[in-house]
């Protein structure tokens, strides 16, 4: 048996081996979403994320420029689509992110600045089975530039400033709640309703 060979037995053997004991322990524990992943459950399930991406998406270069014009555009539709999970500054610090299972990740973590451009696409194209991550993309990849944009930006997380993420709080959407508690105070200013209630904090 060549050293390759070896190496490949040797790290299926050590898959399959961590694979029984995290499901010996989830039929232990239950299957609840309210613990958090236990971390060998944490460490199989990234290197299956990274093996299920197949080579030739790991490679795809960007076709989209990196522009200031191309992260204004992802800083948007971030904001409007993704904020709601992750959080403007990629943390996943928000009550869907943090009650997923597995949780949202620190997008500005290495574990996910060291994926390359074509693996991070695929991601934001493909879904990923079995968490909250849905498959943004349309049937042709290449016509998702939007995706790609949208790598620039995550690549561009640990650096991003305070007035970027204060203008994503202006484009994230708003609950029925608050246009409610807007609207109520534009009649107020226009004369047309007696002061509105203090903001409410609901949750």
């Amino acid at each position: 048996m060549t050293r390759t060979w070896k190496i490949i037995a040797g790290t299926t053997l050590a898959g399959i081996v961590a694979a029984a004991l995290a499901f010996v322990l989830l039929l232990r524990h239950g299957f609840s979403a309210r613990e958090e992943p236990w971390g060998i459950e944490a460490f199989v399930a990234r290197r299956v994320r990274r093996l299920t991406i197949p080579s030739g998406a790991r490679n795809a270069k960007n076709p989209v420029p990196s522009t200031p014009e191309a992260l204004a555009d992802a800083r948007a539709h971030f904001a409007d689509h993704c904020a709601i999970c992750h959080a403007n500054d990629g943390s996943g610090n928000t009550p869907i992110g943090r009650n997923l299972y597995p949780p949202a990740p620190d997008m500005r973590e290495a574990w996910t600045q060291s994926l390359s451009d074509g693996e991070i696409f695929y991601i934001i194209h493909n879904g990923i089975r079995f968490t909250g991550m849905p498959a943004w993309g349309g049937e042709d990849p290449t016509e998702d530039r939007d995706s790609w944009k949208l790598v620039h930006f995550i690549h561009h997380l640990p650096q991003i400033t305070t007035q970027e993420i204060e203008e994503m709080k202006r484009m994230n959407p708003k609950s029925t709640h608050e246009m409610e508690e807007e609207d109520e105070m534009e009649k107020f200013l226009r004369g047309e309703e007696d002061a509105p209630a203090p903001p409410s904090h609901q949750h």
